[in-house]
């Protein structure tokens, strides 16, 4: 997918566990896992607000666009 999600990167620079993460944004461990290993399908605009004001980021430090390879053409 060419949406990248770098949450593991602020997690690190925060020293914020995923528990700790998951608790102050208000959704479950494993939903966060599935955001930020990037199986997510949609991620709703409250849930990103939340996670950006407790990791004290902007959106653009969580996503971002990744061109797909070229080779299938």
């Amino acid at each position: 997918m060419p949406i990248a999600v770098d949450i593991d990167v602020m997690l690190a620079r925060r020293k914020m566990s995923v528990g700790e993460l998951a608790d102050r944004v208000g959704i479950t461990p494993a939903n966060l896992a599935v955001l930020k290993n990037g199986r997510a399908k949609a991620v709703r605009f409250a849930t990103l607000d939340a996670l950006c004001e407790v990791l004290e980021c902007q959106p653009g430090d969580l996503l971002r666009w990744e061109a797909e390879d070229a080779e299938d053409g």
